[in-house]
């Protein structure tokens, strides 16, 4: 019987092995528990669990940045939950963490496809970010570095991970399959707060000052797990825009039933949101798309549709008893009392700013600016639009470079998505890049394109079109593969 025994823990040293280490831990977490209860062997799997994740992703940073994509579309709804905690570091970690393991593993990489554009004109706004540490306007050190981690940080992090980590088409294809996936379920707890309720600290949030925005007439105005309403609103527009362009692609009857009912599930997201902005990244992005298609019969029809269904908002009643209805109608009313206290804010900025070519530095404007600048006046005046608080920190001129940039980028976007030949693939682009289209020009409304998911998905869709024209070239490759969406 011992000469069976011992040819067995031969013949299966692993399984015996495994045996035995999981029998020594069963029996330490039970003495642990029995002895100090069950925070510290929690604590003790917890730390195996990280060391194990560590240990993964310095092998595939790709794991860590899914992490980090995952939690940029969660992040509102831990800083609701975690009231007390600053969930929001984890982000900058998770982030940080994937760039540790990129240069630990950087002989596995073709750094010189990061010599374009794109990641120039990020390395080019961070410099000027970095430097307006020395605006003499004197706004606070750490107002300054929580303005810089999103106004310029994210960008330099974030622009070059397609063409370092991202470059092929399955990439592609999971980047897009995954925003639309978060996108939906995004919609989902958002049907969940309007209809059941929202969360105890959820409310909490409202009851700090936030009810003032997001309960109009005692109508919830839904923010899902994003990090506000006017986040929530636009996203699912841009969102909506990208799969609407999907829909009208040549892929599969099924896949475009699909992306079909995505687009409904964002735009009614949207609409639940009672985000007004979110309408022109809708109409925006749309008219992008129709012209990139290089369709004219569809784009005039499209144009059409659009002006008649601007014109039923501006010019009728129809839908007013819905309280979506009626805030998307406001959008169109010159006379609304929040447009014009807008333009009111405006005029004090610009009476502020006259002798400030170069703005008042980051921080002193928005939230970092009443948490950190709250003794200078500037800081106490609502921006109520991303674009105007570019003004606010860098002035005009910088408002002048950083407008610039990005319609450079999203021209530069537009003439690859023309020359390319592979249909889905095009088709795919025009999505991305219309939906950047309408996230930009809907920043004017709100600060959408340096809240998060926003930022994330326009600047990983930025840099995949910028690789577009390589994937062009391997069309034979993409279908052998079995790459296709």
């Amino acid at each position: 019987m011992l000469k069976k025994l011992n040819t067995y823990i031969v013949d299966n040293k692993k399984k015996v092995i495994l045996f035995l280490i999981a029998t020594c831990l069963s029996v330490i977490v039970a003495g642990s528990v029995n002895k100090f209860g069950f925070w510290i062997p929690l604590g003790v799997l917890g730390a195996v669990g990280l060391g194990t994740f560590l240990v993964a992703v310095f092998k595939n940073p790709k794991l860590a940045f899914w992490v980090y994509f995952g939690y940029c579309f969660v992040l509102g709804f831990l800083v609701k939950t975690f009231l007390n905690i600053p969930v929001g570091l984890a982000l900058d970690a998770i982030l940080l963490l994937t760039w540790c393991s990129i240069l630990v593993n950087m002989n596995k990489f073709n750094w010189q496809s990061v010599k374009n554009e794109h990641v120039l004109l990020s390395v080019i706004w961070f410099v000027i970010s970095v430097l307006q540490v020395l605006n003499p306007y004197g706004s606070s050190l750490t107002g300054w570095f929580n303005e810089l981690r999103f106004t310029a940080l994210n960008w330099l992090l974030i622009a070059p991970l397609v063409f370092l980590l991202f470059n092929k088409m399955a990439d592609l294809n999971r980047f897009i399959a995954s925003v639309l996936f978060f996108s939906c379920v995004a919609t989902v707890y958002g049907v969940k707060q309007f209809y059941l309720g929202i969360s105890g600290g959820e409310q909490q949030w409202l009851n700090a000052g936030n009810d003032y925005t997001h309960i109009i007439n005692g109508t919830l105005r839904v923010f899902s797990m994003y990090s506000d309403a006017g986040q929530f609103g636009a996203s699912q527009a841009i969102i909506a825009v990208i799969a609407l362009v999907l829909a009208m692609g040549p892929f599969s009857f099924g896949k475009r039933i699909i992306f079909g009912l995505v687009a409904l599930i964002c735009l009614y997201g949207m609409a639940l949101s009672g985000t007004r902005g979110a309408l022109f990244a809708l109409v925006s992005g749309l008219f992008f798309a129709l012209l990139l298609s290089k369709n004219f019969k569809i784009l005039i029809l499209g144009v059409a549709i659009a002006l008649s269904g601007l014109g039923v908002l501006k010019y009728t009643k129809i839908g007013d008893e819905i309280f979506q209805v009626r805030r998307l109608r406001s959008a169109l009313d010159p006379k609304d009392a929040s447009f014009n206290v807008r333009l009111e804010n405006q005029k004090k900025l610009k009476s502020l700013l006259k002798d400030e070519p170069f703005g008042a530095g980051l921080g002193m404007s928005g939230i970092n600016g009443i948490t950190y600048n709250a003794d200078k006046p500037i800081a106490n005046i609502p921006p109520d639009s991303y674009w105007v608080k570019v003004w606010v920190m860098y002035g005009i001129v910088g408002l002048f470079i950083w407008m610039a940039i990005n319609c450079y980028i999203i021209g530069k976007c537009s003439g690859i998505v023309w020359k390319l030949k592979e249909p889905k693939l095009r088709t795919k682009m025009i999505a991305l890049t219309s939906g950047t289209a309408g996230c930009f020009l809907c920043s004017y409304g709100n600060e959408i394109m340096n809240g998060t998911p926003s930022y994330l998905i326009l600047f990983m869709s930025w840099s995949f079109v910028f690789i577009a024209p390589w994937l062009d070239s391997q069309p034979k490759q993409i279908e052998a593969n079995g790459d296709d969406l």
